[in-house]
């Protein structure tokens, strides 16, 4: 079973602290949702975490194996996957290609990895659940369209479904609802719910949108100036008095 320990992480940018002792445990697999008010530092969180950024201070334990400061494709490689708030995919690639593309191994370089993905023995190895996971977010249709001539909502979903066909052991999904439409919201929660059946794992997601994670995750963790202020249940959270006043206050 896959563990993710944050240990009292700290990080500054100048005289800014984004991190401030930061520490949660997440030991069984289920769907957690990080909120807390804009500069809270969960996007920084998600940085230490996936290796884009290392930490001043703290450690990121995955099953109990300090990975503190491992670059982005050693902790891809470990089972560690991320979306980003900006949405990144290949825009001038197809929607499948944009899939293959995600699941080659990280670490090597963008144009060998393309390369890659358009052998035939690698297509048809992959190209059936590739398909079935655009199918999922109603993609299917677009397999063989450029990336660039989606919507933004449709983007957001290619790049949710590039994450999956990894089969991670834990995901870290910053903001997935934001810039989607209603109906695609729908298609979305519908798809992680389904990867969530078929794969248990450990689901962080970061979100502003309330509605959409009370109503997702099992568990919310709540951050506050750089650190956790509160965790529980979405029902426990949403009447906490911390909670309110870092919201309200």
């Amino acid at each position: 079973m896959t563990t993710l320990q944050v240990q009292s992480l700290g990080k500054r940018y100048g005289g800014v602290v984004a991190l401030d002792s930061a520490s949660f445990n997440i030991s069984a697999p289920g769907i957690y949702g990080l909120i807390g008010p804009n500069g809270a530092g969960k996007t920084t969180l998600f940085d230490a975490i996936a290796g884009h950024i290392t930490a001043d201070s703290g450690a990121v334990m995955l099953d109990g194996r300090d990975v503190t400061g491992l670059p982005a494709h050693r902790m891809s490689a470990l089972g560690i996957a991320r979306t980003f708030q900006e949405c990144r995919i290949l825009p001038e690639e197809t929607c499948l290609d944009n899939v293959l593309f995600a699941a080659q191994p990280k670490g090597l370089g963008a144009s060998l990895g393309q390369l890659v993905t358009r052998r035939a023995g690698h297509r048809v190895k992959l190209k059936d659940e590739a398909m079935r996971l655009l199918a999922l977010v109603r993609l299917e249709g677009y397999a063989t369209t450029p990336a660039s001539q989606l919507s933004f909502g449709q983007r957001r979903l290619l790049e949710i479904v590039s994450t999956f066909i990894t089969k991670p052991r834990i995901f870290l999904l910053d903001e997935p609802a934001s810039g989607v439409n209603p109906s695609l919201l729908t298609v979305l929660a519908d798809f992680v719910r389904i990867m969530y059946a078929e794969r248990p794992s450990i689901f962080l997601l970061v979100e502003h949108n309330m509605e959409f994670v009370m109503e997702m995750a099992h568990e919310i963790i709540v951050m506050h100036q750089g650190r956790v202020l509160e965790r529980g249940t979405p029902e426990q959270v949403q009447v906490s008095p911390k909670v309110l006043d870092a919201y309200l206050g």
